[in-house]
Order: structure tokens, then sequence, then C-alpha cells
């Protein structure tokens, strides 16, 4: 029976990247649906065997003017409280620890651009360790408080938060593992306004995503696939 993975997806540009080919080695249809204009109360959505929330420029905070963020965290709710499996990306993963009843807030500057995380004795022990010690592309400004129950992974000086677990089901993101940086371009013109209010080089970017996302790429895939065989093995 094939299995279905749906990903609700906020911009274009910001997709599955290097997660998609994953998922359709291991036998996943792959459905994107784009938040705003679809459906997200369809069946096919709530009761996907995987739900991928990807990152987009909104944020929690915006649900007065963006009411569909209140629809993702009426979905994400119901989910999680059936322990569906569910990986969190940057703005899906401040929409996952808002579902499970953490605060989100600015944290009063943005971390974007490419450098490593700090991770504990659980995240050196989890589906991270591969990553240990490398560049991982952030691109936030907004940060997360750890919800109860959740197992922390990893953090930076700017987030404490910016990986975590809970149980076997969920995955959450802050940093963009995702990202395949042979089309870091589209991100760069996509956040060209958001880069020049910063005053943060794209150039600098470019040059990190060349330099270390290659070694990085393999390091994301050997991370996305331990975590999809955690799926399957609990499955």
């Amino acid at each position: 029976m094939t299995r279905t993975a749906v990903a609700l997806r906020h911009v274009h540009f910001e997709d599955l990247g290097l997660v998609e080919p994953l998922l359709r080695e291991r036998g996943y249809h792959v459905r994107y649906v784009d938040v705003g204009i679809d459906d997200l109360r369809a069946v096919e959505v709530a009761e996907a065997d995987l739900l991928v929330v990807l990152g987009g420029p909104v944020g929690v905070g915006d649900l007065e003017a963006y009411p569909s963020l209140a629809d993702e965290l009426a979905l994400l709710t119901d989910r999680l409280g059936r322990l569906r499996p569910t990986l969190g990306i940057c703005l899906g993963a401040q929409l996952v620890a808002t579902a499970l009843g953490a605060r989100v807030r600015p944290s009063g500057g943005v971390e974007i651009g490419y450098a490593p995380l700090r991770l504990g004795d659980a995240g050196l022990a989890s589906v991270l360790a591969p990553i240990d010690g490398v560049p991982v592309l952030h691109w936030h400004g907004d940060i997360f408080d750890l919800p109860e129950g959740a197992t922390l992974l990893a953090s930076t000086d700017r987030t404490p938060h910016q990986a975590f677990t809970v149980g076997s089901h969920v995955l959450a993101l802050q940093l963009h593992l995702e990202v395949d940086h042979t089309r870091i371009e589209r991100w760069l013109v996509g956040h060209a306004h958001e880069l020049a209010t910063h005053g943060i080089d794209p150039r600098t970017i470019r040059e990190d995503a060349a330099a270390v996302g290659p070694r990085l790429a393999q390091r994301a895939r050997t991370t996305f696939a331990a975590w999809l065989d955690a799926l399957d093995v609990e499955g």
C-alpha cells in the first residue's frame, strides 16, 4: 500500500528540498498543499502517513492577518494528539511548538546564514548526530520555548531551542536542514527584501552554500533517513 506524505507549503521555493527524494525512495506519494489556497481540512491531509510543515515568511504572531495559520494549528493540534508522524521546519517547527502549548515570540533580531549547531547529549545521541560541527542554514527571526515533554536536541547562542523531538513521531527543526544548496539562489531572490533590510550580503550565503553545501547535503540526508527509518520501525 502506497504511503502518503503531505507537505504544507507557504511560499513556492521553500519546498521539501533534500527530503523529497528520500520520501519517494521509500515509496511515499508526495503531495504539496499550498496554505491559504488548498483545503487543509481535507481527509487526505489530516490522515497522511507523514505531514511536513514547511517554512515561510509569516509567523505565529500573524494569526489575525493570516487566518490560514489558525487552520494549520487546528490540523496540527488534532494530528499531534493522535501521535501521527509530523516534521516541522522553521515556521513549521514554531507551529508544532504552539500546538503543543509552547510560546513563540520574536527574538529581537534575525539568524540568517550558515553556522553550526550546539548539540547536547540528547542531540549527539539522536538523528542529528551526523550534522554535529557542520554549518547549517538558519533563516528565522522568531524563537520558541521548549514544549512540555519534548526533548531538546540542539541550540545556538541566539536560539536556545533549535530542534526537538516528541517521542519518535515528531521532529521539529528551527534550522533549514532540508535546503538543497544547488537551489539557494531561489532563497536569495525570494527573500531579497529581508536580506537588504537586515544588511545581510547574499554573496556571503551564496559562497557558504557552495563551500559547505555538498558535505552538509550528505549529512542532512543521513539525518532525515535515520528519522524516517525510526518511523518505519515504530509503524
